[in-house]
């Protein structure tokens, strides 16, 4: 452990949060959000706990302000992945599979955007000030109008409500089925001495695209017959 000295000047105090937050980032590489201690934390920055809570107020606010980095570098390659993966000359019909397409396999590809989401709600808003926890659904608020924008952009028939509910369902489930898709040990070890219960056993790509195929076709049916009923 590396005696502590105090960072002076905003800057020093900024890269001192940087260095706490890669090396969390790194962590989550390695292990599950369910593993990352503070203790553990501290050891690998080389800081005494109560010096990296100069910094931070709990664990979950690191893991928070890490969930928000995911979610925006996330955005930020989306609209390309979008424009490669949906067809915009094709039917409607059609481009809303691809959207449940791009949108699985862009949230398969980061696990540990999918693992921090799991752990959102029951986790990481938790052990949490009131001034952090308004500063995370700030910070939740913009990401998700930036996402609705691109989820837009390839389907504009989708109205702005319909396009939210679109983009946080999507978050939402990913977050639900990729816990379900990694089970225990245990779980794993019954699936593997009765084949007849490796049907429960859930397929995070298949279930989440899925899903979220039958989620945007009930919203776009659901439009259609109200555009229809006030016609």
């Amino acid at each position: 452990m590396t005696s502590f000295k105090r960072a002076h000047s905003d800057e020093q105090r900024a890269q001192r949060r940087r260095m706490i937050l890669d090396t969390a980032a790194a962590m989550l590489a390695e292990m599950p959000v369910a593993q990352i201690s503070l203790n553990e934390l501290s050891r690998r920055v080389g800081l005494a706990k109560s010096n990296v809570l100069r910094y931070f107020e709990s664990r979950e606010a690191v893991l928070l302000e890490l969930l928000d980095a995911e979610l925006r570098d996330w955005l930020a390659g989306l609209g390309d992945e979008l424009a490669a993966g949906i067809d915009r000359d094709a039917p409607l019909a059609d481009r809303a599979d691809q959207l449940a397409a791009v949108f699985t396999a862009s949230l398969g590809a980061r696990p540990v955007l999918c693992d921090l989401v799991s752990n959102q709600a029951a986790v990481l808003e938790h052990n949490v000030s009131p001034r952090m926890a308004a500063e995370h659904k700030r910070g939740l608020i913009a990401n998700v109008s930036v996402l609705i924008g691109l989820v837009r952009e390839p389907v504009p028939e989708l109205g702005e409500r319909d396009a939210y509910r679109f983009a946080a369902a999507a978050v939402m489930v990913a977050g639900a089925v990729w816990v379900h898709s990694r089970p225990a040990a245990a779980m794993l070890a019954a699936y593997a001495e009765d084949p007849a219960l490796a049907a429960l056993r859930i397929d995070f790509d298949s279930t989440l695209r899925e899903t979220l195929e039958v989620f945007i076709a009930g919203l776009l049916a659901k439009s259609s017959a109200e555009r229809d009923a006030i016609r």
